[in-house]
């Protein structure tokens, strides 16, 4: 038999960790992301459990998170759940229990469930929820997809109150009064 020892550190730690449960876990923590040295969002967090080792990696918030974004024009936006699941390759999260989202100009949107594709800007749900807008107009619904400024928003089964803002406009000269 011949045996041979090589330097390839990389293969030694990966047969040295464990493939199954969390490959971390940490408490009462707060995340700042930066983009180009600014600060564009803080994640409040009591628990978190990385499952990093597993094929679709994902990171755990059984304890709920509170996420505060923050704009170039320096706005912000809050979100809160009471669970929530990171899927690392995807981007994608998903925000469970009382999910509560407040924009910047004060838009508020109440769901059991909601999922967010970081990488799209985009927001979804299969799950009741409620928008209220700042002029008191609302929406409730079984399901909506929405761009996460709500600019492009699509909803099914739902009950509204729109305010519409006319305004006099004269009409051509050509036109019938």
């Amino acid at each position: 038999m011949f045996f041979s020892c090589g330097n390839n550190t990389e293969a030694i730690q990966k047969f040295n960790q464990r493939s199954e449960g969390p490959s971390a876990e940490g408490e009462g923590v707060l995340l700042k992301y930066t983009d180009s040295g600014k600060v564009v969002a803080t994640l409040k967090t009591p628990l978190i459990i990385e499952y990093g080792l597993v094929d679709l990696a994902y990171e755990e918030f059984p304890e709920g998170v509170a996420v505060t974004f923050i704009d170039d024009n320096k706005k912000e936006n809050y979100i809160t759940s009471d669970y929530a699941i990171r899927y690392k390759r995807t981007n994608l999260i998903d925000l469970r229990k009382n999910v509560v989202l407040i924009t910047s100009d004060s838009t508020r949107l109440d769901a059991s469930q909601l999922f967010w594709d970081q990488k799209n800007k985009w927001v979804f749900t299969d799950k009741p929820y409620t928008i209220k807008f700042p002029d008191d107009s609302y929406n409730n619904g079984d399901l909506f997809d929405s761009s996460e400024d709500f600019k492009n928003f699509i909803s099914l089964d739902n009950q509204s109150r729109m305010y519409v803002s006319e305004t006099a406009t004269e009409a051509p000269n050509d036109s019938i009064q």
